[in-house]
């Protein structure tokens, strides 16, 4: 969805497709129709943005493929879709039965990490509408953090100053936004700050999931001086809540019902609780004695299982200070709640319809949040 920000800036809003599982061209357009269309229908919005998720190997096949692109192309804007942002954290196979640490591979250490994400650039050049003013792709922050050494970082240093020669030279203006994750060698804003200093920030920069920053215990405001001081920009905004509790020793039995083997849920206390999996947390001697955040996206307008409660007051003051101001801090916004199979079973999509009903909520919820800032429909389209 488009709107229209009061310093003139047009603002995207999108939901993120790694929700589904689709791997191939032929699956990527039944989502399109499946999914996408009845959530645009159900939104009542002449189009509707995409946070298109395509695994390696499509991005791959897409990227050698001039007819394929612009195939694409013609399918999204066929069925009033289209698409400023793609997420390329996910190398593949997101929606396996098992993912966990999978997802950080491969790194930014390989020349893997870098050719996906070239690829998925020279996909955007061409799906950009003509009137964006930029598209983006969201990335992971470097590498999870073991193993991590001086030589590692020099490999990504290297692959990273290579990726921004490559985006130079494309038609179109395409940006690499890294994503600080609880866990990974980047974690928070500071970490940011620290490790990508000195990097080409007209192409590259940061991509703030807003359940990631409420993890890693970030206040919003101190975490945009922390990216501002060090002259990186906020290239793109996962609007994400992450599951919060209170009194986690009280809420154990509620916060065991989502533990689950697909991905991994890192858990932070408010006191210094620090685990790789909500179960590593729930079995830890005394954890519980302070409140926790848990990465567990879950549906930015609905309550979790109770007690439980989400940090949906992290989004709405992170919301306000980029997007509430004289001027738009960032004009790429992409709902991600990707563990919508996974929600204990009273909370779960149990059909297609279920799941579109769900996701347009979201979209509903988080075009309510913005407008309420001052942003206006802008429903304009240049093909």
């Amino acid at each position: 969805m488009r709107l229209r920000h009061p310093d003139g800036q047009l603002v995207h809003l999108s939901y993120c497709t790694n929700v589904h599982a689709a791997e191939d061209f032929a699956g990527i357009l039944a989502q399109l129709d499946t999914y996408a269309v009845p959530i645009r229908e159900r939104l009542g919005a002449d189009v509707l943005g995409l946070g298109l998720w395509l695994a390696a190997p499509v991005a791959a096949g897409l990227a050698a493929d001039v007819a394929g692109r612009q195939r694409l192309r013609r399918e999204l804007d066929a069925r009033g879709l289209e698409v400023v942002t793609l997420n390329g954290f996910p190398y593949q196979a997101f929606q396996a039965p098992v993912v966990k640490h999978a997802v950080y591979q491969p790194d930014w250490t390989t020349g893997q990490r870098l050719a996906y994400t070239l690829d998925l650039a020279r996909v955007l050049a061409d799906l950009l509408p003509a009137d964006a003013a930029r598209g983006s792709v969201s990335t992971l922050p470097l590498a999870w953090r073991e193993p991590w050494d001086a030589t590692r970082f020099g490999d990504c240093r290297h692959h990273l100053d290579e990726l921004a020669r490559s985006l130079a030279q494309l038609d179109r203006e395409i940006r690499v936004a890294f994503e600080p994750e609880p866990g990974c060698v980047i974690e928070n804003t500071a970490q940011a700050a620290e490790l990508l200093a000195g990097m080409d920030t007209r192409r590259l920069g940061v991509c703030l999931d807003l359940a990631h920053l409420a993890c890693a215990w970030e206040e919003p405001a101190e975490a945009l001086r922390t990216l501002a001081a060090a002259g990186l920009p906020i290239v793109k905004v996962q609007v994400s809540v992450a599951l919060a509790s209170a009194d986690p020793r009280a809420d154990a039995a509620v916060l065991g019902e989502y533990v689950e083997p697909r991905f991994l849920h890192q858990t932070r206390g408010g006191l210094g609780l620090a685990t790789d999996d909500l179960d590593e947390a729930l079995a830890v001697p005394g954890g519980g004695d302070q409140p926790w955040r848990v990465h567990y996206h879950v549906p930015l307008h609905a309550p979790p299982v109770p007690p439980l409660q989400t940090t949906v007051g992290v989004l709405a003051e992170s919301l306000r200070l980029l997007a509430g101001g004289s001027e738009a801090l960032c004009d790429h916004f992409d709902v991600e709640t990707y563990t919508w199979h996974v929600l204990p079973p009273t909370s779960r999509p149990h059909s297609p319809a279920e799941l579109a009903a769900g996701i347009a909520a979201e979209l509903f919820f988080a075009r309510a949040q913005l407008t309420a800032l001052g942003l206006t429909i802008h429903e304009g389209v240049t093909p």
